[in-house]
């Protein structure tokens, strides 16, 4: 694995980077293990694992604009890195201001998402398990 230390709005993040097998790339950050999906699968492997380098960190980012044609509107991030635990809305749903679209397991602790306007769900891009950082896209409201 490579190791690489990172710094993103202030935060310090330490990331390993294993071997892609096939378009799965193994990552760890800040001690917390992930499978990233790459968009591609690597030409070759060596030279593309340098490349991915930054994909963990902009792991976060990289649903959202694969996402956005079909959820145009306003992104709800994550507060913080961590596993989501539940996905409180569907697509098409219409919301309230402050009622909660997910929840977030963060240092043993439970942490509702909410929606920040009223509006209405466009795109949802995490499911139930999946382990997201901090800014990371959880829903798109209109």
């Amino acid at each position: 694995m490579k190791e690489y230390k990172f710094k993103i709005n202030g935060k310090d993040y330490e990331v390993s980077i294993g071997e892609a097998e096939g378009k799965i790339l193994p990552v760890k950050v800040n001690g917390a293990s992930y499978q990233v999906e790459l968009e591609k699968e690597p030409v070759q492997a060596p030279a593309a694992v340098p490349q991915a380098a930054p994909a963990p960190v902009q792991a976060a980012a990289s649903p959202a604009p694969a996402a956005a044609p079909a959820g145009a509107g306003e992104k709800v991030p994550s507060p913080l890195p961590g596993v989501i635990i539940e996905v409180s809305v569907k697509e098409g749903q219409s919301v309230q201001a402050g009622q909660k679209l997910a929840v977030l397991e963060a240092m043993k602790m439970e942490n509702e998402i909410t929606a920040p306007r009223a509006g209405s769900v466009t795109a949802i891009h995490v499911n139930k398990g999946d382990s997201v950082l901090e800014g990371a896209p959880v829903v798109t409201l209109a």
